[in-house]
């Protein structure tokens, strides 16, 4: 099978470092070419509970959608999403983008409407890829995240991963650069 561009939404408000690290691992084994966004620290969205840490993450996979889903699920199970007795969010992916692919895909709405509504999908995705056009809108994503209204708090916040700092210092410190 050919190989699929994708981009990843990750996020976590449990264990948020200890967590990410172990998604980042786990997609780099799934993942070709795997690039990160910086990571961004934001208030708990629709979700009562602790700060979150997210990030987008672009790459190429070989797998089908539905495969991919499968296995995002699979790491997040192992970070404890699904547990009974969990507290907060440990580990969540989605599937924000699979090449141009737009509707509904066995209950994967792609776009994720996510990108458009959440400043902690649209600032990251923007960084990592600010000249890909959204396949839905047909705007690119630096000029969705110039033009969008996001009413939400969140900052760049420094993050390590295999021995990478993956905010930049220029970006640590910055609220979102336009007034929302």
């Amino acid at each position: 099978m050919p190989l699929t561009p994708v981009m990843l939404g990750l996020g976590s408000n449990v264990q948020r470092v200890e967590r990410l690290h172990a998604g980042l691992d786990a997609l780099a084994e799934l993942l070709q070419d795997m690039r990160c966004s910086p990571v961004f620290e934001s208030l708990a969205v629709g979700y009562k509970g602790d700060n979150f840490y997210n990030l987008v993450v672009a790459g190429h996979t070989d797998l089908p959608l539905t495969e991919l889903d499968r296995r995002l699920k699979f790491i997040e199970a192992d970070n404890g999403r699904y547990a009974p007795d969990r507290k907060g969010l440990p580990l969540d992916i989605d599937v924000l983008l699979y090449d141009e692919l737009v509707g509904n895909f066995h209950g994967l709405l792609l776009p994720r409407a996510e990108i458009l509504k959440n400043a902690f999908v649209l600032w990251p995705l923007t960084l990592l890829a600010p000249a890909l056009k959204h396949p839905a809108v047909g705007e690119c994503f630096a000029d969705l995240w110039a033009h969008s209204s996001i009413d939400q708090q969140l900052w760049p916040v420094s993050f390590q991963w295999r021995g990478m700092e993956l905010t930049p210092a220029e970006l640590i410190g910055q609220h979102p650069p336009r007034s929302a």
